[in-house]
This record gives C-alpha cells, structure tokens and sequence, in this order.
C-alpha cells in the first residue's frame, strides 16, 4: 500500500475546503436573489483563507458574487498566493 505523504493530504484538504467554498459562495448568491437570511461575510472569507481560496475564486468570477467588494478580491487573490506558496514548499522540502 503506498504511503499518503503531506502533499496529497494538503491537495485533499485544499479541494474539499474549495467546493465547501465554492458551494458556500453560491448558496449566499441565491439567497441575495431571493432576500433571504445570508452567510455572513465573515464567514465566506474566512473559508476562503482557511484552504478554500480556489473555490472563492469561482465564487467571485463564475457566480459573480461580491466583486464589487474590494476586501473580498484581495483576500482572495492573497490567500491562492498564499495557498499556492504552501504548496510550493511542501513540495521542495
């Protein structure tokens, strides 16, 4: 049986918290259609920083859900670098 090493439970964790977050951001969207009880921002940035950046972009840019909101865009774009860069020293180390 092989061994499971950090970088394949990095990209494990990285992908489940990106369609958590990634559903999340589209579930808000609806709900701001329909007015009704909304996820708090708080919330989705924080699951955007805690390994869901990639979902969060597909939240901004394919459900355009607050792009109007600078802080989201940057936290965004900040958290993939970082997440990326992670990634990149998992990767070498």
């Amino acid at each position: 049986m092989p061994e499971i090493n950090k970088v394949t439970i990095y990209l494990a964790a990285w992908i489940l918290m990106s369609l958590i977050t990634a559903i999340a951001y589209g579930v808000d969207k609806i709900k701001a259609k329909k007015s009704a009880w909304r996820t708090p921002e708080k919330t989705l940035l924080l699951l955007s920083f805690l390994l869901g950046a990639p979902g969060g972009m597909v939240g901004l840019y394919v459900f355009r859900h607050k792009t109007k909101h600078w802080y989201f865009v940057a936290v965004n774009w900040a958290s993939l670098l970082l997440q990326i860069a992670l990634l990149a020293v998992l990767l070498f180390l």
